[in-house]
């Protein structure tokens, strides 16, 4: 494991993480100008990473990775690593004297005193032999012991740091790049494994090689041996470290470089549609390209800086090796020193250099290996603008057998990216009505919509659920009892009836097609050839618009939730499977309050009230008939989408 190992990850060991570019990369059209941070991507620092502090977290990840056998595992393993030290340094001297004997008999004529020799040497050749073997193999052997432990704590890392970046608020994850975000998770756990072998196995353990090989020949032989080994290892060291301190530059911009290519390619995956129909295929093709051009520029210079670091670790070594072959022979001409002595002082210092180069090779890793963990444990550092509270309790059962109670008490909201929000709205649902919100665009009805889920919590006022205020609550138990309907289904690559399911995974078959039964899936289901257990694609688009707006009211209904909204849940249907769904809708209503968000007024005619948003503010409320009645804003609305209709 030679210094000779690129940033492509050419020659790297089993155990490193790959740090080759994706294979798919700027797909979404060009890259922006020079290696701007991606947007809700959390960057390397530019300041130096904090390593005591990622240490700390390292340490607590090792602890709460319930790796089987964790403390006996890390003993053996560091006792192993030791092990293997000492006899490497130990075997060079005995090979030394193994042929110092030989040399000592060498001209005896005698057959008894060759026989002897014979005899001696061969012992001591096979004892350095073992010793060497034992010295490799230990680290063969600590390798396996370890591996479960470095595999649990990557693991752990991996399930942390998703679950979360899951809890974060609606906010950061509006403002993200999937791919980079999921990079992020990938690169630090892998991380986490490199620092945890080079750390425990290779710095420490070289440390203490340099420190045993320094005392062995300063004792066995002269201090200035010593000197020579110490001198060689300070000025290889300090020449890779400051190297590879100029390197980490080039790190940070492939890094960035390889964050903003895997958004890119996500975000045009999933939006393949948009590129086809807009014949964006060449713009993706055009940005692939220059993605890699970029990465390709960032890659020469950190090969060109490699190959430079390689080129003076490699003299360093040949001049330290020289140095102490020289003194080795001026002592054994003195008479000093016997030829096994020469042998076994370079050998000491040959068995230093693979070490050394490890040494080099690690810090290089190490230290962007802490970039990639610093990125993972900035993610980490985000608190949640929605979280539960301390003193959280579940929501207690519906009293009330018709529904529940939603009430929003002079609630105030607004984005940070909008000049407008909602301004003191006042608003009770009662048990088992239906209450409808209209209004035009931005005027607030999805606020109110994650209000009521909380997704966002207001910034003034309050948002009850029978009487609970909805911060008091732990939100699992919250998003039991409410379900939504959204305009954009989004389902999983995977079956329907996975995908329905996924509201309650507990139902049963039975009940999972009584869901499909009531959103109109059935005869749609029952007429493919795989039936539920057909995949629906990334995001269901195998499914047409109004079959994932079926399927996502299947899944709400399968909830049984006591609060049940619909945000434009039938927009993407026709007029005849509309009216059906509107009828089942009507039916599901029963049990439990409903709270629709509609811009077809036609399909919210028949609700119990309807409210009329603009600009943030309720600006009317009432009943169909009322608001034609008094001719105010919705009646507005009614009019306008009932000259729509009308036939030219």
């Amino acid at each position: 494991m030679a210094d000779r190992l690129d940033d492509s990850g050419r020659r790297r060991p089993d155990h490193a993480p790959d740090r080759r570019p994706g294979s798919m990369r700027g797909m979404g059209g060009p890259p922006s100008a020079g290696r701007a941070a991606v947007p809700g991507a959390i960057a390397a620092p530019d300041q130096p990473v904090r390593f005591w502090r990622a240490m700390g977290d390292l340490f607590q990840l090792v602890l709460r990775s319930k790796a089987p056998g964790l403390r006996w595992r890390v003993t053996v393993a560091l006792a192993l690593t030791l092990l293997g030290k000492a006899l490497g340094v130990l075997a060079p001297l005995m090979l030394g004297k193994a042929v110092n004997q030989l040399s000592a008999g060498h001209g005896s004529g005698a057959g008894g005193a060759v026989a002897a020799v014979t005899w001696a040497f061969a012992g001591l050749a096979v004892g350095w032999a073992l010793i060497r073997f034992i010295s490799a193999g230990a680290p063969q052997a600590r390798d396996t012991i370890f591996t479960p432990v470095a595999q649990a704590a990557q693991n752990r890392a991996a399930v942390e740091t998703f679950s979360h970046a899951l809890s974060l608020s609606i906010d950061f994850h509006q403002s993200k790049r999937t791919g980079a975000l999921s990079r992020t998770i990938d690169r630090g756990a892998r991380s986490m494994d490199f620092l945890l072998r080079s750390l425990v196995f290779n710095l420490a353990p070289t440390g203490v090689e340099l420190v045993m090989a320094a005392v062995v020949l300063a004792k066995a032989y002269d201090w200035r041996f010593a000197a020579v080994a110490l001198a060689t290892v300070a000025v290889y060291g300090y020449l890779t470290f400051a190297i590879s301190d100029w390197r980490i530059g080039h790190r940070r911009a492939l890094n960035e470089a390889d964050a903003e290519a895997a958004g890119r390619a996500v975000d045009a995956l999933l939006n393949y549609e948009t590129v086809k129909s807009f014949g964006g295929e060449e713009r993706a093709v055009a940005g692939y390209g220059n993605a890699l051009d970029l990465y390709g520029e960032a890659q020469i210079k950190a090969t060109n800086s490699l190959n430079l670091l390689n080129l003076i670790q490699s003299a360093v070594m040949s001049l330290g090796l020289g140095t102490m072959a020289v003194l080795a022979g001026a002592e054994a001409a003195a008479g000093k020193m016997g030829p096994g002595d020469v042998t076994a002082a370079v050998l000491i210092l040959i068995n230093l250099y693979a070490p050394l180069n490890i040494l080099g090779f690690a810090y290089r890793e190490i230290r962007q290996s802490l970039i990639d963990m610093e990125s993972m444990l900035e993610l980490r550092r985000q608190t949640a603008d929605v979280a539960d509270a301390p003193d959280a309790r579940d929501l207690p059962p519906c009293a009330d057998q018709r529904g529940g109670a939603v009430t929003f008490e002079a609630v105030s909201f607004r984005h940070g990216a909008r000049s407008e929000g909602l301004s003191d709205v006042s608003l009770a649902v009662a048990p088992g009505t239906t209450v409808a919100i209209v209004g035009p665009s931005g005027a607030g009805k999805t606020t109110l919509v994650r209000l009521a889920l909380r997704m966002i919590d207001p910034q003034a006022g309050r948002v009850t659920l029978d009487g609970h205020d909805l911060r008091d609550l732990k939100q699992a138990s919250l998003r039991r009892a409410v379900a939504l309907v959204p305009q954009d289904v989004a389902l999983f690559n995977d079956t329907l009836a996975a995908n329905i399911a996924f509201a309650r995974p507990d139902a049963t078959e039975a009940e999972v097609w009584a869901a499909a039964e009531a959103a109109e899936l059935g005869d749609f289901i029952r007429n493919l050839p795989e039936g539920m257990a057909t995949k629906v694609g990334e995001r269901g688009l195998k499914l047409s618009g109004g079959e994932r707006q079926r399927v996502g009211i299947a899944r709400a209904l399968l909830a049984e939730p006591r609060v049940l909204i619909l945000d434009e849940a039938t927009s993407a249907l026709d007029s005849r499977t509309e009216a059906a769904i509107q009828a089942t809708l009507r039916k599901a209503r029963a049990g439990r309050t409903t709270l629709v968000v509609a811009h077809r007024l036609s399909t919210i005619a028949d609700a119990d009230e309807i409210v009329v948003l603009r600009r943030g503010k309720i600006v009317e409320r009432g009943r169909h008939e009322a608001l034609l009645e008094a001719g105010g804003e919705y009646a507005a609305l009614w009019r306008r989408q009932t000259r729509e209709r009308e036939p030219v």
